[in-house]
């Protein structure tokens, strides 16, 4: 559900106030020549050199949202999508009500000025967009066309094996570009070392603003999820950026989990997933199954808690997870094994989390649910499961 999605964010860094209107035309030759004039800033930012000019494209506004919107079709089949939604509603994180295809739409009309399409290796810009914020738009989007000249972007962000893994991708990904595009933009700023300047983006991209009235209301888990490879990826790059100054975080060195992202020390370390899997054979009415992660944890934590902001102060202790939906005659049901470092942090998710999750979720007319201590992957564990009472 991110990896699309989140081609509306980056608007949220770009403009203020009222989201920007058709203003002028943008022609094709003027594409091409600033995209040649900001390669070279995007190359110094990244340390990376482009290979090849990018393949650039004006489309209209119409156009570009209708090809979005294709995309997401093509990426989240109906199947996978009522999967991910289905899971979703019964952890409580949306709404049952929320109609999920009607806000793709709503959020792709409201803000999209520009993307790279590594399908078609082509940069499209939206005419009549304002100029200063095409321009970063661009900057960033030129970011993900180098990086596709030194990584299999196409076929390493169609990997939906688990979603935790490709959220960490894709937070080093946007991360990059979102720094990188400043620092082209603003070369005179420390995006790196300077504190004080990095809260205040920190504090533009989670702000809700005017003109992004769909995006504002879109629930918690939905808007953390799309703002994380911006800010948290951010985050990440930076720390890296001053650790490991001569080298890229690709290869064996992209992050594998959102933990590992949050929590650089655990990078640092190694301290990778360990693997969580359901009985073999037993995929009877499977709709949908996924890893869930350390950060979406903490969002299903400020939502059960009723708040509005994602603390991801201190780790969870998350060693791995994996959770499942199956269709039966009587509803859907859900089942969700998570794997902890210590026996203390399954008990604290056990405590803060597992039990209020229970609690909502037997709530729920016609289901039950639970959450039994149990041992995952040679680690401490907790097996939650939320099912129909005639199942």
């Amino acid at each position: 559900m991110r990896r699309v999605l989140c081609l509306v964010v980056l608007a949220l860094a770009a403009c203020r106030g009222e989201a920007p209107q058709d203003v002028a035309s943008l022609e094709q030759t003027e594409l091409e020549a600033l995209v040649d004039s900001l390669m070279p800033a995007v190359a110094k930012a990244t340390g990376l050199e482009f290979t090849a000019t990018p393949r650039s494209v004006v489309r209209t506004r119409d156009e570009v949202r209708s090809f979005l919107l294709a995309k997401l079709e093509q990426e989240l089949p109906p199947q996978r999508l009522e999967g991910i939604v289905t899971s979703y509603r019964l952890l409580g994180l949306i709404p049952d009500t929320l109609d999920i295809a009607k806000l793709f739409v709503d959020l792709y009309t409201e803000q999209v000025a520009g993307f790279y399409d590594p399908d078609s290796t082509t940069l499209y810009a939206v005419a009549g967009t304002d100029p200063t914020q095409l321009r970063l738009i661009l900057a960033h989007e030129l970011v993900h066309a180098l990086q596709h000249q030194y990584l299999p972007l196409d076929s390493i962000l169609k990997d939906t094996r688990s979603a935790d893994r490709l959220a960490a991708t894709q937070a080093v990904l946007e991360g990059q570009a979102t720094l990188a595009s400043f620092g082209a933009l603003f070369p005179d700023r420390d995006f790196i070392g300077d504190e004080a300047l990095w809260e205040q983006i920190r504090e533009q991209l989670t702000t809700p603003r005017q003109g992004m009235e769909v995006f504002n209301r879109t629930p918690l888990a939905l808007r953390a999820s799309l703002i994380f490879p911006y800010l948290e990826g951010s985050e990440f790059v930076r720390w890296f950026r001053r650790t490991r100054a001569s080298e890229q975080p690709f290869g064996p060195l992209m992050p594998t989990s959102t933990e590992q992202i949050l929590y650089p020390d655990r990078f640092q370390r190694g301290d990778a997933p360990v693997p969580v899997a359901f009985a073999p054979g037993d995929t009877a009415g499977v709709l949908h199954e996924d890893t869930f992660g350390e950060f979406e944890i903490a969002v299903l934590r400020a939502v059960l808690a009723g708040i509005e902001q994602v603390v991801t102060d201190l780790p969870l202790g998350w060693a791995g997870d994996r959770l499942r939906v199956r269709t039966t005659p009587n509803g859907p049901a859900l089942e969700w094994l998570t794997a902890w470092d210590e026996p203390r942090n399954a008990e604290r998710f056990q405590s803060q989390i597992a039990t209020k999750l229970v609690a909502r979720a037997a709530q729920r007319p016609g289901y039950m649910a639970s959450a039994v201590d149990t041992m995952i992957s040679g680690k401490a564990g907790v097996r939650v499961l939320i099912r129909p009472k005639a199942e």
